[in-house]
């Protein structure tokens, strides 16, 4: 009988693909033909291995395994966030270092992708016939709001039970709503401020801020002075168009953003202390005002929370002001209990006191599962055969293709507590053997979803 340890056949062919994968710049934000040659890439390599493919859009497609009515599946990404700086080797080239691997995506989602596709792989070579159709669908877009799944499941059905490794072990039964926001001026209105950008993805704590300003010589001295006080890093830099001042945080995932420190938002709130709102333009005063330096929502008036699900947190994932343009970009996970309506009118309540305009640009709906569903018992199953533990059930407020599976899934590893992965954020890794120990309860995992 086939366990997970059969993954470990295939660690040196596995590797070798997951590196061509990550090779390929698949940056959702700015590289949608890239998106869809890792996209081909991974239908190429099921087709190899002698599986049925089909790509349903640019975005997404599917490889899969047996016939019959019922229909399971894994679902997985192979888009990125983007690199940013100050990465330790190469983002796109994947690194084995002091125990860990290290690329963009290696966790998020490439590898896990990778994992499934040998998984199946596993299940073939050694003649398991699957009770139904098993599916690893595979999606392009993730990190820009899942319109990919949209597509993928406007013509294709929807699977009985699935999961997708895109979390943290153990089982994930509740995702928080997430919400984008963009909030909007006509026209920059500021007049000591000139320009502010931070940010490359909504989804992300900003790790870096920069701001030009007019300003006197003794308004400059103090601001060195206030930032010498505030958290994060600034360096001050002359220009013919000013004074410039970088800032720096930490980065962190959106849906944890106490975990970073938000180069932004301190940055604003340090301007505001030397010059007031007022001058630095109305999207600034906006910020500073009614988000500040939280994470809660407290000040905009949204905070909340039940037992399900937890907090509601707020991110401003990015800025950008300039004689062309100023607006800037909130990522909202909110419990699952909220009302997302609600929510929405009183940031555009909020916003449109300061002038601006609040757009919906994009909700993904919370997810619910119940702990009894037949799912449930199949993952816990699986894990417990490689770790011999029991799987902790738990919520969390990063989204996942498991809330566009209207509660027939949920979301299953591939990291560990304690593991310090820095999704979203440089240097990007995985342990090593954490990396194999999820690729054996994956493996686990589907051979339960094959037997059932």
């Amino acid at each position: 009988m086939i366990t997970g340890e059969k993954i470990l056949d295939y660690k040196e062919e596995l590797i070798r693909d997951l590196s061509e994968l990550i090779a390929v710049k698949s940056v959702s934000t700015n590289d949608p033909a890239s998106c869809e040659a890792a996209l081909d890439f991974m239908l190429e390599k099921g087709r190899e291995m002698g599986f049925e493919t089909k790509k349903v859009s640019p975005k997404c497609g599917h490889i899969q395994f047996g016939s019959g009515e019922k229909l399971s599946a894994v679902l997985a990404h192979v888009d990125v966030v983007p690199s940013g700086e100050g990465w330790s080797s190469d983002p796109f080239t994947l690194t084995e270092r002091d125990g860990r691997y290290y690329a963009r995506g290696i966790v998020d989602d490439k590898g896990p992708a990778m994992t499934a596709l040998y998984c199946m792989k596993a299940l073939k070579d050694s003649g398991i016939e699957p009770a139904g159709r098993i599916r690893l669908i595979i999606g392009a877009a993730e990190e820009i709001g899942m319109d990919d799944m949209t597509q993928y499941f406007a013509s294709e059905e929807m699977p009985s039970q699935a999961f997708t490794p895109d979390s943290e072990y153990g089982i994930c039964l509740k995702e928080k709503g997430i919400l984008h926001i963009e909030i909007t001026s006509p026209y920059h209105d500021g007049t000591t401020l000139t320009e502010f950008h931070a940010g490359n993805a909504i989804n992300a704590v900003p790790s870096k801020a920069y701001a030009l300003i007019d300003c006197t010589e003794t308004e400059d001295h103090q601001l060195r002075r206030f930032a010498d006080a505030k958290p994060g890093e600034y360096d001050f830099i002359y220009t013919m168009d000013g004074l410039r001042i970088d800032g720096r945080g930490k980065a962190a995932h959106a849906s944890t953003p106490e975990l970073g420190l938000n180069a932004a938002t301190h940055l604003i709130r340090i301007l505001a202390a030397e010059f007031g709102q007022t001058v630095l333009g109305s999207l600034c005063s906006f910020i500073d005002d009614a988000i500040g330096l939280e994470n809660d929502g407290m000040s905009l008036g949204i905070a909340c929370s039940d037992d399900l699900s937890g907090n509601l947190t707020v991110n401003v994932g990015r800025v950008d002001i300039d004689d062309n343009e100023s607006r800037a970009y909130l990522d909202i996970r909110y419990p699952v209990s909220a009302d997302s309506s609600e929510i929405c009118n009183i940031i555009r309540e909020r916003a449109s006191y300061d002038g601006l305009r609040a757009r919906v640009i994009s909700h993904e709906l919370p997810l619910n599962m119940e702990e009894d569903a037949p799912i449930i018992a199949t993952l816990r199953q699986a894990y417990k055969n490689v770790t011999g533990e029991e799987a902790e059930l738990y919520s969390t407020g990063g989204g996942t293709y498991a809330r566009t599976l209207k509660n027939s899934g949920v979301a299953f590893g591939p990291t560990f507590p304690g593991d310090e992965t820095h999704i979203h954020d440089v240097d990007e890794s995985v342990d090593v053997d954490n990396f194999w120990k999820h690729a054996k309860i994956c493996l686990e995992a589907m051979k339960g979803i094959a037997e059932k």
